[in-house]
């Protein structure tokens, strides 16, 4: 039973529409469909409450910034009674072709330093992780400035797709469908 929907991003205007903020949008996008409101403030984190049929379901958007985004994580868990196998986080990933999904029940970081600061604060990986594909960049030293510069305009439409279809993998989740169901549906 999901209880908790991480996504991942950065604060702030000049980071809003960029690759590694892609999980803020799909958690931005769940919210719109869900009639959620992201505006109250607790634990380095902005987040709403949904309450459906399965009961209530917190949507977080961390604001400590990517690399600290297991303070506010591993604080949402503890005050709200929450096991980590109860959350699913998503974010970006690089090793993905831009819009793919992937829906997983626990991995590793991958090297996404978001989902690392996630592990290191809570002790483990065991917890869901939906990953959106940005692509990777021509060269591997252009990774930062890559992740944090925007879609080119030729790929909004791919990233909007995969945003609105992320979003509805998570509200399967959300609604009590299983996570191997959801996955076979969503994971392309």
């Amino acid at each position: 039973m999901v209880k908790l929907v991480v996504g991942l991003g950065n604060p702030g205007r000049e980071y809003e529409k960029t690759r590694h903020n892609v999980g803020w949008m799909v958690l931005d996008r769940l919210a719109d469909k869900l009639g959620v409101s992201l505006n109250r403030e607790k634990f380095k984190g902005l987040y709403g409450e949904y309450r459906g049929e399965n009961g209530k379901v917190i949507l977080l958007k961390p604001l400590t910034y990517m690399n600290r985004s297991g303070e506010s994580v591993s604080q949402f868990l503890r005050y709200f009674k929450i096991a980590p196998e109860e959350m699913v986080v998503v974010y970006d990933d690089l090793d993905l072709p831009l819009g793919k999904l992937r829906l997983k029940p626990k991995g590793s970081s991958g090297g996404h330093r978001g989902v690392e600061s996630i592990i290191r604060e809570l002790g483990t990986s065991n917890f869901p992780r939906l990953k959106v594909g940005i692509g990777r960049p021509a060269r591997k030293e252009e990774v930062v400035d890559y992740v944090l510069s925007p879609f080119g305009r030729e790929q909004w439409p791919a990233i909007e797709e995969a945003v609105d279809r992320a979003s509805d993998c998570l509200n399967l989740l959300i609604s009590g469908e299983p996570l191997q169901t959801v996955a076979s549906k969503c994971n392309s």
